[in-house]
């Protein structure tokens, strides 16, 4: 088989599965899932829980760091992956206490400001390495260190910030700033490098450029995920679908529609979503009939529910029930 046929049991976690509102009814009418529906419909509907609208990492994050042992356990701040993310540009430090920190665009809507969606913000490499020296001159006036990993990917050392409570990007986006800005023992320290920071990309010419081009000026940079070490993967992507994954890992993210989910795209997460029952639905809905895979926990979010469904393969199959996506409307619906 194109696939690892030595996975019996696969945990699947779809983010934003769960249809946005305002438009779900619209949007579950015209979804073109049939094999989705099918698995919805034999499937046996487990817990499904609710989180605060104001946490600093969202239900799918919560998931997918659910098995790490960082020492993050019960804090409310994002998932510590920094370590990770700097394996992946083979910069894994010997010692300390790193962040993630990402440049972002900031707009006042109103009385407060809003983060923009880093995915949308587009800029050059020598745009991002421009403004990541002058950012990294103002790190190390105040005794921290700057790593580049890419054009939007940072990594600063801040070993006495370790106890700050910062929020994901994802949870962040969209939402006024002041809500989810790092909070606890040096965050004045933090907030003075980021004030620092915004009023030096203010005024530099790589912004005043993008903003005579119409672009969004990149203006001003967000703190998340800090770790103390490196922590086990516990987790595969599963965007290109069922057929390309490895053995390395039974715990799978689909992460095809959080962008348009966190942007408000109806549209967009309809066309993606339509996408994965080629990639997925379909897939996996014939591995069960054929016993390929044995049993499927399968996780659906948004913002602030994680719903869960669990699959079994052979005679539990009940391919003859009709298939049915009410169950992703009650949910949108706060009904089980």
């Amino acid at each position: 088989m194109p696939y690892n046929t030595h996975m019996s049991h696969l945990e699947i976690i779809l983010p934003f599965g769960i249809p946005p509102t305002p438009h779900q009814k619209e949007l579950v009418r015209q979804m073109s899932t049939p094999s989705l529906a099918h698995l919805l419909g034999y499937a046996k509907q487990g817990q499904v829980l609710e989180f605060d609208e104001f946490s600093r990492l969202l239900p799918h994050e919560r998931w997918l760091t659910s098995s790490l042992s960082t020492g993050h356990e019960g804090r409310q701040t994002s998932a510590p992956l920094t370590h990770l993310r700097m394996q992946e540009f083979s910069l894994l430090p010997e010692s300390g206490y790193w962040f993630s920190l990402s440049p972002v665009h900031i707009h006042v809507a109103r009385d407060h400001l809003v983060m923009m969606d880093q995915r949308r913000l587009k800029f050059e490499e020598a745009e991002a390495r421009t403004l990541f020296e002058a950012a990294k001159s103002l790190c190390e006036e105040v005794g921290k260190t700057l790593i580049y990993g890419d054009a939007k990917t940072w990594f600063l050392r801040a070993d006495d910030w370790s106890n700050l409570q910062t929020a994901s990007l994802d949870a962040a986006s969209g939402h006024n700033m002041t809500i989810w800005i790092a909070e606890g023992d040096h965050a004045r320290a933090w907030r003075t490098l980021q004030n620092e920071i915004q009023m030096l990309w203010h005024i530099h010419p790589i912004n005043q450029a993008r903003e005579e081009r119409g672009e969004r000026p990149i203006n001003s940079v967000w703190l998340h995920s800090g770790s103390a070490e490196l922590a086990n993967s516990t987790f595969q992507n599963g965007e290109q679908g069922l057929s390309q994954l490895s053995g390395d890992s039974n715990r799978i993210c689909l992460p095809n529609l959080i962008e348009s989910a966190i942007n408000g795209d109806a549209a967009e997460w309809l066309a993606q979503i339509n996408c994965l029952e080629t990639t997925w639905f379909l897939p996996l809905q014939l591995a069960l009939k054929n016993k390929e895979i044995s049993s499927v926990d399968f996780y659906l979010s948004d913002s602030t529910k994680l719903a869960h469904y669990h699959f079994t393969s052979g005679k539990n199959l009940r391919f003859w029930r009709k298939p049915t996506l009410k169950s992703l409307l009650a949910l949108t619906l706060n009904m089980s």
